[in-house]
């Protein structure tokens, strides 16, 4: 039966995203990848509303002190085995905002990250590639 969970694992990923504060670059690039033009829905990549029933979580944004214990709660809520994406150049680094007062920082201070997608914005093609190198780490 572990079997059969891990193979629908990677057959359907389900994705939860979570906007930490972002300018929504990172947001409409990642609804472009789910878009009939790329459409990742023939790999049974799925966006879900709901933490608790996604495989991986992908953040988008710089994480302030406002959102971070939303996103450690979220995090927490989410089923094992799970998976992070940070996406956008301000997930990963902090961006242009890296040394503001209001940030607490990148989101791997916050919760620990499985893959980086770098870009401002990045490419839908790069979003792809970033959900398939997280379901080789699950």
């Amino acid at each position: 039966m572990v079997n059969v969970g891990r193979w629908s694992l990677k057959k359907s990923p389900w994705l939860f995203h979570f906007n930490s504060g972002s300018c929504n670059n990172c947001d409409i690039e990642l609804i472009d990848a789910l878009t009939p033009r790329y459409d990742v829905e023939r790999f049974g990549i799925l966006l879900q509303g709901s933490p608790r029933h996604a495989d991986i979580l992908v953040v988008t944004g710089m994480v302030n002190h406002q959102t971070a214990p939303r996103l450690k709660r979220i995090y927490e809520q989410m089923p094992n085995p799970k998976a992070v994406i940070a996406l956008g150049t301000c997930a990963t680094s902090g961006g242009i905002f890296a040394d503001s007062y209001h940030i607490a920082g990148p989101v791997d201070r916050i919760i620990p990250v499985d893959v980086y997608v770098p870009g401002c914005p990045p490419r839908p093609e790069a979003i792809i590639e970033g959900v398939i190198k997280a379901l080789a780490k699950l």
